[in-house]
């Protein structure tokens, strides 16, 4: 894992909070930063289902080859 030196500049009350967080956490406040940053970043699973939401599109009398785009990413 590699990581990467930076520098924020925090509120008094941002600052406290984290502080406390961390603590509470047992982890340093740098610890705390990543895990919040991870949690806010962390690729969000797709609420379409992948594969499961296109299960029977072939059955769709509808449906042709242009949609592919619709069926696979919700695009109109």
């Amino acid at each position: 894992m590699r990581y990467h030196r930076t520098q924020i500049l925090l509120e008094d009350w941002q600052y406290g909070a984290l502080k406390n967080l961390a603590a509470s956490a047992g982890i340093s406040i740098s610890g705390m930063v990543r895990r919040l940053i991870t949690q806010r970043l962390r690729p969000s699973r797709s609420r379409r289902g992948g594969l499961q939401a296109i299960a029977g599109v072939g059955r769709d009398p509808k449906a042709s080859g242009k949609d592919h785009d619709r069926w696979l990413y919700g695009q109109k």
